[in-house]
């Protein structure tokens, strides 16, 4: 644990440092409350366990694993007002705490603040970019077209779930100056990884207890939303299930490559164990 712990503190510490900046005081108390509050920093970490697996120093990744830490909070402040959730990670959502207006703000400080860290490589900056647009299009068509098979909800979760994981591990890869073929490689890693982690996600919200999940459960089902156990006839077991073919693959993906450090290796490839039994 103090492996990861050392890389974690790394993004944390640059975390506070990129928060502390933001002016005026009302927008910096904001985004305080939405990006301090906890969180798993599942995709920072890949950011910087990429980039050493790769050959790389966890100082090379960390302000682009700050920078999509950040995207993807900016993502749930507007996930929350779309599904009018007033919890997230155990506390008031942005909306809840602030309002619609002042949380909106935040969600725009949070992905300006976000494209300074990138704006020091132009490929970090189109991987980001890529990723956004997947990400956008994944929320609209939840809201106005949404998945009516399995395979239309392997689209949606790829775009909105698997798009910021895949732009968390190339990002380390470009931090480590990898090459075309590697980029792409740990690219179809995180996203099948994040796809899994998106699949796990609907289950626990269909069986998990809210104060275990720290968010309500039932979501799905509330709002109508296109889980794949609402999409289609498959039991929580038989979605887990799937949820480990995607994570399998992932592991095929990430064999694909050469590594430079097998530790960091290690902990990508317990990641994509991981999210197919975590309980929140």
């Amino acid at each position: 644990m103090e492996y990861l712990e050392r890389r974690r503190s790394l993004v944390a510490e640059r975390l506070e440092a990129a928060v502390d900046a933001v002016e005026p005081d009302a927008l910096r108390e904001q985004i305080d409350s939405v990006v301090l509050a906890g969180g798993k920093r599942v995709r920072p970490t890949v950011t910087v366990l990429v980039c050493e697996a790769l050959g790389g120093e966890p100082e090379d990744a960390v302000d682009f694993a700050v920078g999509i830490e950040l995207v993807h909070n900016a993502s749930l402040v507007i996930d929350d007002i779309i599904d009018e959730s007033d919890l997230r990670r155990g506390s008031e959502s942005a909306w809840a705490a602030f309002g619609h207006g002042p949380a909106i703000i935040a969600s725009d400080g949070l992905l300006g603040e976000a494209f300074a860290l990138f704006s020091s490589d132009e490929r970090a900056m189109q991987v980001v970019a890529e990723a956004m647009v997947e990400l956008g299009e994944g929320e609209a068509s939840e809201l106005v077209e949404q998945p009516a098979s399995e395979e239309e909800y392997m689209t949606l979760a790829r775009r909105k779930t698997g798009a910021l994981f895949r732009a968390a591990a190339e990002l380390g890869a470009i931090a480590a100056d990898a090459d075309a073929y590697t980029i792409e490689a740990v690219g179809d890693y995180a996203e099948r990884v994040g796809v899994a982690f998106q699949m796990r996600d609907d289950v626990l919200d269909a069986t998990a207890d809210p104060e275990t999940l720290g968010k309500p459960a039932g979501q799905d089902a509330a709002m109508e939303r296109p889980s794949l156990v609402e999409v289609t006839d498959l039991t929580p077991e038989e979605a887990n299930e799937r949820a480990r073919e995607e994570s399998d693959a992932a592991l095929e993906a990430l064999s694909t490559i050469d590594v430079a450090d097998e530790a960091a290796l290690e902990y990508l490839e317990d990641l994509a164990k991981f999210v197919v039994v975590r309980e929140r």
